[in-house]
């Protein structure tokens, strides 16, 4: 009788020191009713390192330590996307007006050379912007008649309008008319006398002009 209580409490003994040496060392985890559990709240598992089961166990009950192919990943989170880079402001448009005066010799709706310089060099800045349109206003000295005048300063703004088209400039951005005698700039300093003499022509030379409004709009880079 002695004998066989004394071999019953060895198997015990035996039984808890194979448990024991299964049981996971990690650090204690939620109780879960599928899985066993000592009294350290540690799960139990087998010496091939299973972890034991319970009769109520269900795939929904897995555990990261026993199950890790049942337990269902959190999907990654895909990062937001980069912000969008800030619009870049449009080129602000700005108004642009060149001005230049082509000079004529007495009663010539010629251009002088030093007309067509000017003229050159307008052409050139009239590429870097867009055009609108280009104004050519003739004028003459006081000398000669009203009417002969009026005409004159329109031949010599035509004459400015056909040089800038062999330019390049598109003709019908050319507007040209003729204001005669009207709006000298000499002003009273060459006297009031209209009797032609070349003292006379010589002071009123910046009268014989055409003077040149572009207008357009330039793009700020």
């Amino acid at each position: 009788m002695n004998k066989q209580i004394t071999k019953i409490s060895l198997l015990a003994a035996v039984a808890a020191l194979g448990i024991g040496a299964n049981v996971a060392t990690a650090q204690p985890i939620p109780f879960n009713d599928g899985y066993l559990f000592d009294s350290r709240g540690l799960v139990v598992k087998s010496g091939f390192g299973l972890c034991w089961r319970t009769t109520r166990w269900t795939p929904a009950m897995a555990i990261e330590e026993c199950d890790p192919d049942l337990i269902k990943k959190p999907e990654p989170v895909a990062p937001p996307p980069p912000p969008a880079p800030a619009a870049t402001p449009k080129p602000a448009a700005q108004k642009v007006t060149l001005a230049a005066d082509a000079l004529f010799d007495f009663d010539k709706a010629d251009l002088r050379p030093e007309g067509k310089a000017k003229l050159d060099e307008l052409s050139v800045k009239v590429k870097d912007i867009k055009l609108e349109v280009i104004i050519a206003v003739g004028h003459t000295d006081r000398i000669g008649s009203d009417a002969y005048n009026q005409k004159l300063s329109e031949k010599r703004a035509e004459s400015v309008k056909s040089y800038l088209v062999g330019k390049g400039v598109e003709a019908n951005r050319v507007y040209a008319e003729g204001k005669g005698e009207k709006q000298p700039v000499t002003g009273d300093t060459c006297g009031k006398s209209v009797q032609k003499s070349k003292k006379l022509i010589e002071c009123l030379q910046p009268d014989r002009r055409v003077e040149i409004e572009v207008i357009g709009t330039t793009i700020v880079k």
